[in-house]
């Protein structure tokens, strides 16, 4: 087979083909020429999820029209000014989008510099097909129509009009979030779906972005190391969503999907999240050009990092850190459905009080149990009186709790951000009366977290305390398991757990880490080759081991269905409220949420 040159208009469907994948692909390359021509105002139309039209309109510094010509031709640009690829800091430089874009579909440009006559080109489909003068103000407008409309082989494996759109909409706002400087705003089909105004800050830009609650229940990120700078927001381990769709990183200001990246933020959260959950963070990496390479992909999606250990370890470190700031903080966000189902209807009709709550024995300050029962004789002037001891009353039995002679003063509420303990609600929830509202606290969620952050310190202040079996423990588990916990056994003992093997299929337990009290030990080691068979391979040594404590710490904490004293659940609370994390448990779930005294309001039609 001979060679031969490919004629041009095939070569710029070729292009096409890397460049422009789908209407986002051709979306982005528009937005970021926008935003590279110095536009503080970046304004998107859509129609049909762009597979019909994208119009991208800016108030940047425009193009004379032998420049709008040379703009269409291949491999011509301006953000190259010399032969340094690797020092660019522009978004685009390859000088192939405008051309490629324009080989498939009737292709727009319109163009005015400040001072200057507006012009006007279209190309249809790679060929030129009109150009003239153009009334518009100081800026740039293109339009994209009928996207791979002549080359129906990449048209029909475009989805559905509502994909293209979600993913166009998701181009601008990765790119509105690099730059809250410039103001962004997208329509589809004549509605206004996204406007953010130029000049906010960071943070304030994701939230508008993403969540708006992100604001309130995030860390901002500010850190450095070797020339390296981090900065952002990252959400609350309890902040988090079910996909992992809500995680935006940006490169030298540049959008990126890399697995690096990605790969650091899911360890930082590690032991903070559940493992279907994940977090919601908007990172900023600033490199030395130097550093990285921005031109492994043709749609710059991806970057290359001269030292990707430097830059794991940086993600991890500041977002750690970031969240260790963040104490005792957990997302307070009262759920809707939860709080309607406190709502009464002044319409439905009354009920006896008490009726479908199971009443049962409640617990007095002196040990006893008293039942309240109807009076078994009840007269009619009595009719919905209960007795308690033969005395009458009109009320329903409280909560079951547990109440203590008091020994001292109340403590006041206001010196403690979770309060102080009122009493306990199914022997699993603490209930605390805090300056601003009411504290329930979930007892098991909570002291498993500080018996994780109580290991990690142990650990790293030189392991932690073992306590002696007096009969050995042993424990039955296939070959495989007992390979992986023989091979860590080292480690396993830095945390008190002290394995030998005994036999093929064997453990010989005989020492329990003092920090887990008594427990059950077979059940412990058991998990624990649970967890090193699921991520033996794919975690580094430490994050393996944090999976170890974690699990360790969920068997050692209080469970719930245990009786507390008033005491022991306040030492609860204040141990909270200095230990990082405690406003979730080690599966990323809230360990407390708080009603506030607005909201107990409304329950009541106060407000």
């Amino acid at each position: 087979m001979s060679i031969r040159r490919l004629p041009e208009h095939l070569v710029n469907r070729i292009a096409a083909g890397e460049v422009v994948e789908r209407p986002a692909s051709a979306l982005k390359e528009l937005v970021e020429n926008a935003v590279d021509s110095g536009a503080t105002r970046i304004a998107v139309r859509l129609s049909g999820g762009g597979i019909e039209l994208i119009e991208v309109t800016d108030d940047g510094c425009g193009m004379t029209p032998p420049e709008m010509a040379l703009a269409l031709e291949r491999h011509a640009t301006s953000k190259l000014p010399d032969d340094a690829i690797d020092a660019v800091t522009t978004l685009g430089f390859r000088g192939e989008a405008l051309p490629s874009i324009a080989s498939v579909s009737r292709f727009t440009v319109e163009s005015r510099p400040r001072g200057a006559d507006g012009w006007s080109r279209t190309v249809d489909n790679g060929v030129l097909t009109a150009e003239g003068p153009a009334a518009l103000p100081p800026g740039t407008r293109v339009r994209v129509e009928g996207l791979f409309e002549k080359v129906p082989a990449r048209r029909k494996f475009l989805r559905s009009t509502r994909s293209e759109y979600a993913a166009c909409l998701d181009v601008v706002k990765r790119l509105a979030m690099a730059r809250p400087e410039i103001g962004f705003s997208v329509e589809h089909d004549g509605r206004r779906v996204l406007a953010v105004q130029e000049g906010m800050d960071r943070i304030a830009r994701v939230a508008a972005l993403t969540d708006r609650d992100l604001a309130a229940n995030s860390v901002g990120i500010d850190f450095e190391r070797e020339g390296i700078v981090l900065g952002g927001v990252a959400g609350l381990p309890t902040f988090n969503r079910g996909v992992a769709d809500h995680q935006y990183l940006f490169v030298n200001g540049r959008p990126v999907k890399d697995r690096l990246l990605t790969g650091a933020v899911r360890g930082a959260y590690a032991e903070m999240l559940a493992r279907d959950r994940h977090p919601v963070v908007a990172l900023f990496l600033d490199v030395p050009p130097d550093q990285v390479d921005v031109n492994v992909h043709p749609a710059k999606t991806e970057v290359r990092f001269r030292d990707p250990q430097l830059a794991r370890g940086l993600i991890v470190s500041g977002l750690r850190r970031a969240l260790d700031g963040a104490g005792h903080r957990s997302v307070q966000r009262p759920d809707a459905a939860v709080m309607g189902l406190w709502a009464s209807s002044s319409s439905s009709s009354p009920s006896p009080l008490g009726e479908g709550l199971g009443v049962g024995p409640i617990q007095t300050g002196f040990g006893l149990d008293e039942t309240y029962t109807p009076h078994p004789n009840p007269s009619p002037e009595g009719e919905g009186l209960r007795y308690v001891r033969d005395r009458p009353t009109f009320f329903t039995p409280p909560p079951q709790a547990r109440a203590e002679p008091a020994a001292e003063p109340v403590p006041a509420a206001i010196s403690y951000p979770l309060g102080v303990a009122r009493g306990q609600v199914a022997r699993t929830y603490i209930v605390a009366e805090a300056e601003d509202g009411l504290v329930l606290v979930d007892q098991h969620a909570a002291h498993e977290r500080l018996v994780l952050e109580r290991m990690r310190r142990a650990v790293s202040s030189g392991g932690v305390a073992s306590q002696a079996l007096l009969l050995p423990e042993v424990v039955e588990l296939d070959e495989p398991a007992c390979d992986r916990l023989e091979a860590r056994a080292g480690e396993l003992a830095e945390f008190g757990l002290e394995l030998e093997r005994f036999g093929p299929r064997a453990m010989l337990v005989r020492a329990t880490p003092a920090l887990l009290g008594k427990g059950d030990v077979i059940a412990l080691v058991t998990d624990i080759a649970d967890e090193l068979a699921a991520f033996d391979q794919a975690l580094s040594l430490k994050e393996k081991l944090d999976h170890v404590a974690a699990t360790m710490a969920c068997h050692g904490s209080v469970r719930a269905g245990r009786v507390l004293s008033v005491a022991e659940m306040n030492a609860l609370l204040r141990e909270m409220e200095v230990t990082p994390h405690s406003g979730q448990c080690n599966h990323g779930r809230p360990t407390w949420v708080k009603l506030a005294h607005g909201d107990i309001e409304k329950l009541f039609g106060r407000k």
